[in-house]
């Protein structure tokens, strides 16, 4: 008949048996956080914008130097320059009809039978700048009636007309430089080269001349008398 292990022998085989369950216990939970933390490690990051994802911070185009929305100083743009207030500083301007006052003037008041009428052009600039203008022959024209008959006129047989441009300072006053004669006949443009043209009458009869350059007519006739 065989003995029966003590009591302490059966403590000692069931501290061993829990030992042994209490290992691998740990061994599984060991291994079980091992495979939890490879999966975690093995798996990527959450997808972010990538630096090529289109965002509204990356597609606003930057504002350059030409920009309109440029923050520069304003100081260090050119300024514009204002333009010219002054005519003076660009020069004379040609002369308007309101610019310029033009007289008929005849040397003499009345002639004597064996005088003719020495015409001239006076011109005065009326205005605070000096203008310019075409002062020539080819723009006067010299015109003597008679009441409503018309007399002679310079341009009827006029030869070799010239032009002359003419600085006429602020209130000045010019002249023709040579006057025009009238020989005291009645002008045609048939008749340029007769010799037995229409005497105009003497014995004190009136006539008037008027005058105009450029197209400016002259404010008033001027009467004379020939004897």
């Amino acid at each position: 008949m065989s003995s029966r292990p003590s009591a302490a022998v059966y403590r000692r085989r069931r501290i061993v048996v829990l030992g042994a369950i209490i290992v691998v216990l740990a061994l599984l939970t060991a291994l079980v956080w091992s495979l939890v933390a490879r999966a975690g490690a093995g798996a990527g990051p959450d997808p972010t914008p990538s630096s090529s994802s289109p965002s509204p911070r990356a597609t606003a185009p930057a504002p350059t130097s030409s920009s309109p929305a440029s923050s520069a100083d304003p100081s260090s743009t050119p300024a514009q320059t204002p333009a010219p207030t002054s005519t003076a500083d660009a020069g004379p301007v040609p002369c308007t009809s309101a610019d310029v006052q033009v007289k008929a003037v005849t040397d003499h008041d009345t002639y004597s039978a064996d005088e003719n009428p020495q015409l001239t052009i006076s011109l005065t600039n009326r205005s605070t700048k000096d203008c310019t203008m075409n002062v020539g022959t080819s723009k006067q024209v010299f015109t003597i009636t008679s009441g409503s008959d018309t007399w002679w006129r310079s341009t009827d047989c006029q030869q070799t007309p010239s032009d002359a441009i003419q600085t006429i300072k602020a209130g000045a006053t010019v002249a023709s430089s040579a006057p025009v004669v009238w020989d005291r006949t009645r002008s045609s443009v048939d008749t340029c080269g007769a010799t037995d043209r229409q005497r105009a009458p003497g014995g004190g009869a009136a006539y008037q001349l008027r005058v105009s350059i450029g197209g400016f007519e002259s404010a008033a006739p001027v009467q004379f008398l020939l004897n």
